[in-house]
Parts: structure tokens; sequence; C-alpha cells
């Protein structure tokens, strides 16, 4: 009888894990790939330090094994681009130099990981599975916040913001705030907000939507460009003017 084979580790969305392998050597990096890939993962590789940086930017991987010694822009380089510009996907270093200084650097420079090469490939697949896990679950973390153009909510503190401001809402205003958040755009219907909100057996009227509405109107829009807009007719959406 087979052994069943482990779930692979996914983003939040349920999407493949993003790796980018970037290493001169062909045939090292094509055998990263493959490993990777056999974990269920979405793998692919760059030869250079120009084509790591064009494919970081459209391919957003969510970690990054990248070769420190490569002609023209170094591994140290693309690192030291891509923290400038605000880019912290992880990364995991490859290098032949073994000396302390040297892993010191890479480290310092921003890096998560080392390892020199030789390596064994095992080890490479467990440590970039420890630096995924992490990833996702500070993804996880993040995506907690709801966010429509400078007004936050936060799902596990119940903290709301707007600029920066802080605002203290009610647990039912908190409710109806974050489905519309949840919803960015989308014109919810009366029935959907009381049954979303208040549940299905709610035994008032639709009104007790509007006055919600014109509570959060009061907390929220007074502080900049109404968020909050009536589509009459139909409901009500949560969206920015842009």
């Amino acid at each position: 009888m087979n052994a069943t084979r482990p779930t692979p580790m996914t983003r939040i969305d349920g999407s493949p894990i993003r790796v980018l392998v970037v290493d001169d050597e062909a045939n090292l990096s094509d055998l990263l790939r493959m490993a990777l890939q056999n974990e269920g993962w979405d793998a692919r590789t760059a030869a250079n330090g120009q084509e790591a940086l064009t494919l970081v930017r459209e391919f957003a991987p969510d970690i990054l094994v990248l070769d420190i010694m490569m002609p023209g822009i170094d591994g140290m380089e693309v690192l030291r681009r891509l923290r400038s510009a605000g880019n912290d996907v992880p990364v995991l270093f490859l290098t032949a130099k073994d000396a302390v200084e040297d892993r010191i650097a890479g480290i310092s420079a921003g890096g998560d990981d080392y390892l020199t090469k030789p390596f064994n490939l095992e080890e490479v697949v467990v440590r970039l599975r420890a630096m995924a896990r992490r990833h996702v679950a500070a993804t996880a973390a993040a995506e907690t916040r709801l966010r429509v153009g400078d007004l936050t909510l936060d799902e596990e503190t119940y903290e709301v913001e707007r600029g920066g401001i802080p605002i203290k809402l009610t647990a039912k205003e908190f409710e109806l705030l974050r489905y519309l958040m949840q919803n960015p755009r989308r014109v919810l219907s009366r029935s959907q907000i009381l049954d979303q909100v208040w549940s299905y057996d709610f035994g008032g009227t639709s009104s007790v939507v509007e006055i919600y509405i014109s509570y959060l109107r009061k907390k929220i829009d007074t502080l900049g460009e109404p968020l909050i807009h009536t589509v009459r007719g139909v409901g009500y959406t949560i969206k920015t003017a842009s």
C-alpha cells in the first residue's frame, strides 16, 4: 500500500508557494527547481542578478534562493536593491564561501538563512519549508487587517483607524463596518446586511441599517473624503473616490 503524500504547503489563498531560485549554475538551479516543484510549489529560476530583479517584480515570489557570487549584479547587490525598494521577501543565500565573516555579511545584508556549496538538497528543502511556514504565518497575521483607502480595521484586535486616528465603535458598528470592508466596491442590499450583521432571526426593520450607516458616517466620513456610499434603491458600498 502506497503512503499518502502529505498535503503541499500553500499560501493563505490556497495557491502554491512561489520560489525563485537565482544561480548562474544552470544544473544546480534546475535541480532545486525540480525538488521544489515536487513539494507542490511554483518554482522558477533566474541565471543572473538582472533577470532576478525582473522576475521578482513579475513573479512576486514568497521566498528567494539567491547565489551570492554571480557575474554582473551579484546576490548581495540584488538583495540591497530589493530591500531599498521595500521588498522584504525572505532570502536563503547560497555561496561557495564558508568563512564566518561571509555568513555574517549575508545575514547583516538582510538575508534570512545561509547555506554553503556543496549542500545537501534535502537540507535546502527543509530550510525552505521552515521559511515558508514563517512567511505564511506572517502573511496570515497581516491579513487580519482590512483596508479601504486610509481606513483600517484589525479583526484580531478590534481596532479601527483612519489616517492613523483611532475610531471607537460599538460591537454592532464594528460588525457592520467589517462586512462592508470585506466587500469593498460591492453594493450590499439592506437584506444582505441584515442577514450578515443582525442574523436571520432579527425581528426589527431595515431602518436599523440606515441608522447604523449614519452612525458610521459620523465617525468615519468626517475624518476625510466620504467612503460609505448609498446606491439609491439598492444598498450601500464602501470605496474610495479613485
